[in-house]
């Protein structure tokens, strides 16, 4: 069986040495063994969690949702609702965050349109919008 090191680890996968620890600190990952030197090493299991751990971050998952589809892992015969409605939860939060951006970008457009290449000054139509805080309210 192969084993990994810390630093390999974290090459396979990306995943930066003190975010591995921290998993192992949440209980994400297992306590790794420990060679005679102290150590840690890793086997496959382990690599592979890792990977599903980074996936499932790059696709914005919390790490309460992660431990969830963990959990439901340890599972197989279960039925996938559960991991299904993560899923389903998490594309509405990314759509809104669209939705949210999209209205930024036009808000945008709309504040660098406004911009007639005066001086700060002088009355910056940009500069106005900057501080017109009704945008964040939800008005325009």
């Amino acid at each position: 069986m192969s084993t990994y090191s810390i630093g390999d680890l974290a090459r396979q996968t990306g995943v930066k040495i003190p975010t591995i620890r921290y998993y192992e600190k949440e209980g994400l990952l297992a306590e790794p063994v420990r060679t005679e030197g102290n150590q840690r090493r890793y086997g496959p299991q382990e690599l592979e969690r890792l990977t599903f751990i980074r996936h499932s971050r790059d696709l914005g998952l919390s790490m309460a949702a992660i431990r969830d589809l963990i959990e439901l892992a340890a599972h197989p015969l279960a039925p996938c609702a559960s991991a299904n409605r993560i899923a389903e939860e998490q594309l509405a939060a990314i759509r809104s965050r669209i939705a949210q951006l999209r209205r930024l970008e036009s808000e945008l457009e709309r504040i660098t349109a406004s911009c007639d290449g005066g001086h700060i000054v002088a009355n910056c139509n940009v500069m106005k919008a900057f501080a017109d805080h009704s945008f964040c309210d939800g008005e325009h």
